[in-house]
């Protein structure tokens, strides 16, 4: 063989690695209000379980309007391939070696640059300002700890499995709006139901729901 002949079959080799080393981008979808995990697993023909373990989702009954969902995430599955490609270009090496060695370099960088943004997709918005507004317009922390956190976590745009909405989780129209209608809406739902906000905070505490 000569030295034509090694260059040629060397950068077919190292073509070849790099169009192996290509990773699929992933499906994405915004959550609107009235969603569930259920009915985006639906219409984008996967499952429940699927969609929970690809977005770091822990409670599968609990997704929040506005934040962004991987439908289809393949990053890891395609990195197989790279490390099978580069032993054929480690043989050609004694004929020519500079060349082969900075054609392979590119190939370990590729696989793991697709790993930062799955770990970004998960991360909840802070709930500071909706406490504040919450307890401007009525609240209180007995009402913020005892009930919000447990049923939305303190977020506004929370949306359950079964269509609960809001801060109180309800689906009621009080369970829409801004924070301010919101808080309106609960102590309001407080008072008629259980007579004042402490005996609803005492009923979600014994029984787990209200």
């Amino acid at each position: 063989m000569n030295i034509k002949q090694t260059i040629l079959m060397t950068t077919a080799a190292a073509a070849g690695l790099l169009g192996a080393t290509g990773i699929a981008s992933a499906d994405q979808v915004t959550i609107k209000s009235g969603d569930t995990l259920a009915s985006i697993a639906q219409a984008n023909n996967t499952t429940v379980d699927h969609l929970a373990s690809l977005n770091n989702i822990t409670n599968v009954d609990m997704i929040f309007a506005g934040e962004t969902l991987e439908t289809e995430g393949q990053a890891t599955a395609v990195a197989a391939p790279v490390q099978q490609a580069a032993a054929p270009v480690a043989q050609a090496t004694p004929v020519q070696q500079a060349p082969v060695q900075e054609a392979a370099a590119p190939a370990a960088p590729a696989a793991s640059a697709q790993q930062a943004p799955v770990q970004q997709a998960a991360a909840p918005a802070a709930s500071g300002s909706a406490y504040a507004e919450f307890l401007a317009n009525g609240g209180s922390a007995a009402l913020w700890n005892s009930v919000v956190r447990p049923e939305s976590g303190g977020n506004p745009n929370a949306v359950s499995a079964n269509g609960y909405r809001g801060l109180g989780q309800t689906k009621e129209g009080w369970g829409t709006g801004s924070v301010a209608q919101q808080t309106q809406g609960m102590v309001n739902y407080a008072n008629s139901r259980y007579g004042s906000v402490s005996n609803a905070v005492s009923f979600r505490q014994a029984n787990g729901w209200w």
